[in-house]
């Protein structure tokens, strides 16, 4: 749930997490209408199981920081992701963002596949909130950034999977976001644009953008975050500096393969 700002935030403090939990009501078998789903469900012959996707989740991010999610598949760090991008309201604790998120959760979000990149582009621009002389103004840069070339003329359902997520890193990123929310977006392309992201994240912190990070690669964690958070089955097992807890991680994950 949401709330007012407590008295205990202060200045530095952009994200704030307190006792936040996500649970779902899974079905325990599969319904193959949702015809039949609505007759069985009034019923009341639809057997559900309890999930808790995220429990008692508390964490501070700090203004200007890059935070690293860790966690194996199944963990609740898209989850996380979605809570603090307002895309799911926790079923219990309490919420409180200062800013505006930019959210990159997955490849192509937002990108309609029939239009072409430059659509896609002012249609994206358009959802963060900008206005056709910003974007056009941004234009250029975002086909440049995104090196998608005369491609940027084509339908998205053509673009491969590393294309798509470097037009949808530069369509977020062409202005100075005040909290920028990434999901695995910088596994795919090259090592090369991948450092282009990098540097283009550390300039963003010098200048106080928020950003949290979720990536499966430690190296990757320890080396821009300042902090990380590592979940397991929905909870904090470990918090604090990012190469300590990318340490852990990576151990852990050598001993579970």
């Amino acid at each position: 749930m949401y709330k007012e700002m407590p008295n205990i935030m202060n200045d530095n403090i952009d994200i704030f997490l307190e006792g936040v939990s996500v649970r779902y009501n899974l079905p325990t078998e599969s319904v193959r209408t949702f015809k039949e789903y609505a007759i069985r469900s009034l019923q009341g012959k639809i057997k559900r199981r309890s999930f808790l996707a995220l429990n008692n989740i508390n964490l501070q991010i700090k203004k200007g920081e890059i935070f690293g999610i860790m966690g194996k598949n199944g963990a609740g760090k898209s989850t996380l992701l979605k809570v603090i991008s307002r895309v799911l309201i926790p079923t219990e604790g309490h919420l409180i963002i200062r800013g505006m998120v930019y959210p990159l959760l997955q490849l192509g979000a937002g990108f309609h596949p029939e239009l072409t990149g430059k659509e896609n582009i002012f249609l994206n621009g358009t959802l963060l909130g900008h206005n056709l002389n910003d974007i056009e103004s941004k234009y250029d840069e975002i086909v440049g950034f995104s090196e998608i070339g005369d491609f940027v003329n084509a339908p998205v359902r053509t673009y491969s999977s590393g294309m798509q997520a470097r037009l949808g890193f530069a369509v977020a990123s062409a202005w100075q976001p005040e909290i920028l929310v990434l999901d695995e977006v910088l596994s795919v392309g090259d090592v090369a644009f991948q450092q282009k992201c990098f540097t283009r994240m550390q300039e963003f912190r010098d200048n106080g953008t928020t950003t949290l990070l979720v990536s499966h690669a430690p190296a990757i964690v320890s080396s821009l975050c300042q902090r990380a958070v590592w979940l397991e089955k929905g909870e904090i097992v470990a918090i604090g500096k990012a190469d300590k807890i990318s340490q852990k991680y990576e151990k852990w994950m050598e001993v579970v393969k």
